[in-house]
């Protein structure tokens, strides 16, 4: 069993498998959490695709990757470059 529950933890709907609970987690439209017999997931569900640098709600939409993964070692790495160059 699969239990929607809302920010204000009303509990909006109970399903028998997780993509039944996810199914529905996208028709609500708001910030849910899905509570399983194993595990808990939380999100607004329902974003699927991005066009025009947007995704379906309008909010723009950025995927950076270079600027956030590895930023820090990278940083890092240049810090320990110049203590070695003085």
């Amino acid at each position: 069993m699969y239990k929607i529950i809302s920010k204000n933890n009303l509990t909006l709907n109970v399903c028998a498998t997780l993509e039944e609970a996810m199914a529905f987690s996208k028709t609500v439209g708001m910030f849910v959490t899905i509570k399983g017999p194993d595990f808990e997931v939380c999100g607004m569900f329902g974003v699927d695709s991005v066009k025009n640098g947007k995704t379906p709600d309008g909010v723009e939409y950025t995927w950076n990757k270079a600027s956030r993964i590895g930023r820090v070692k990278k940083e890092r790495i240049k810090d320990d470059s110049n203590i070695f160059s003085e």
